[in-house]
Order: structure tokens, then C-alpha cells, then sequence
């Protein structure tokens, strides 16, 4: 899954918790369930514009326990910390949107191809391959020029070095003539499935099973 889908799904999430907290307080700051006569959640504990969110017998419930500070710290302290690697992992972009191709030649005339497009290509072209169970291909920014990481999933019995030597004669060449680009280096990672185990076959001991009409047997 890529990092722009899980941003999506845990903004989208986190958007839908946050809107139905604030639909259940700004129902209760209004009198919303007394004036229509609807019930809140048993566990809602605001219902009127006099009560508090946390009531007092809620506030002291816990505070006297041992453990209740050092949770509610080490608590914090996670979703803190969580939200700080969120950041920094949004900020430090690997991948490229787009990469310019050189238009020698043509004065005044930038030409550039989204990175995403390249990818799919990539992906397409390694995709060929029967043995190929899966394909996924990323630009991303490296010292210089651009580089491609490749990750390929080999059904069972999937020879690699034809799976390179495809990917080094097509896919790769390609888009190094495509762009225009000198180099296009590459970081190709091949996984080979394991084949599943033969399931035994359960039978009575001693009894051999007659072979079916119009099919020959093997001895």
C-alpha cells in the first residue's frame, strides 16, 4: 500500500471520529436531545449544556489509583510521539511526482512526465512475464539523477535471472531511451513464492481404488 493511500485512510478516519465527537458535543451544547426528545450513546456522558464532558465523579474515579497518572502520561507520550514520526514521515519525500525529460535541441520547451505514469509502465512491462505474480516499481530521488526500487513476487519455480535479464533488457532500457536519460539506475528485489505442500491422501490401508474407464493407469 502506498504512503498517499494510508495517508488517505487514516485522514479519513481520524476525520469521521473527530466529526461524530464534535456532532455528539455540539448536540449536547445545544439541548439537541432534550427539545427533539433523541438519545445520545449510553457511554455519551455530556447530554445537556450544564453538564460537563467529564463529570466529577468521573474526574476523581481514578486519580486516586497508583497506575492512572503514568497511563494517562505514557498515554500521551505514544500519541505524541506517533503523530511527530507522522510528520517527519511526510516531510521526507522520497518519491518523485515527475521527472524532467530533456528536449535537446528545442529552445524554451520543458517537458516533464509524472512519476507515477513511469511507474505503471514499469510495472506493465515487468508484469509480462507468466512467472510474475507481482510487480511494484517506485521512483525515487537519489544524488544526481533519479533511481527506480523494484519489488517482484515470482510465482512457484520462477527463474530471477531471466526475471533480470527481462528487466534489464526491457523495462529498464525503455524508459532510459524513453526519457531521454543516460542512466536510470535500478535496486531490483525478487521474492519466490514457496510451492504448497502436497495435501496426503486419505484412504483405507491395503485397499487399492480402481482406476476410472477411459482413463490409463500408471503403474
Amino acid at each position: 500500500m502506498r504512503r498517499a493511500v494510508v495517508n488517505r485512510v487514516v485522514l479519513g478516519a481520524v476525520g469521521l471520529v473527530l466529526l461524530g465527537a464534535g456532532a455528539l458535543v455540539l448536540a449536547g451544547g445545544l439541548d439537541l436531545y432534550g427539545r427533539t426528545g433523541l438519545h445520545p450513546p449510553g457511554w455519551w456522558p455530556l447530554t445537556s449544556p450544564d453538564q460537563p464532558v467529564v463529570s466529577a465523579r468521573s474526574r476523581g474515579r481514578w486519580v486516586s489509583s497508583a497506575w492512572w497518572w503514568p497511563t494517562v502520561i505514557g498515554g500521551l507520550t505514544v500519541l505524541v510521539a506517533g503523530m511527530a514520526w507522522w510528520l517527519v514521515a511526510q516531510l521526507r519525500r522520497t518519491g518523485l511526482s515527475s521527472i524532467a525529460v530533456p528536449t535537446p535541441g528545442v529552445g524554451g520547451l520543458r517537458l516533464r512526465v509524472a512519476g507515477r505514469a513511469l511507474e505503471e509502465a514499469l510495472e506493465t512491462g515487468t508484469a509480462v512475464l507468466p512467472e510474475v505474480e507481482r510487480a511494484g516499481v517506485r521512483l525515487v530521488r537519489a544524488p544526481g539523477h533519479p533511481r527506480l526500487r523494484a519489488a517482484v513476487r515470482l510465482t512457484p519455480g520462477g527463474d530471477p535471472t531471466a526475471l533480470v535479464e527481462h528487466f534489464e533488457d526491457g523495462p529498464r532500457t525503455g524508459a532510459c531511451g524513453s526519457l531521454g536519460l543516460p542512466e536510470l539506475p535500478a535496486e531490483l528485489r525478487i521474492r519466490v513464492l514457496q510451492a504448497a505442500p502436497a495435501e496426503p491422501r486419505h484412504g483405507r490401508p491395503g485397499r487399492r481404488r480402481r482406476p476410472s474407464k477411459g482413463v490409463p493407469r500408471v503403474e
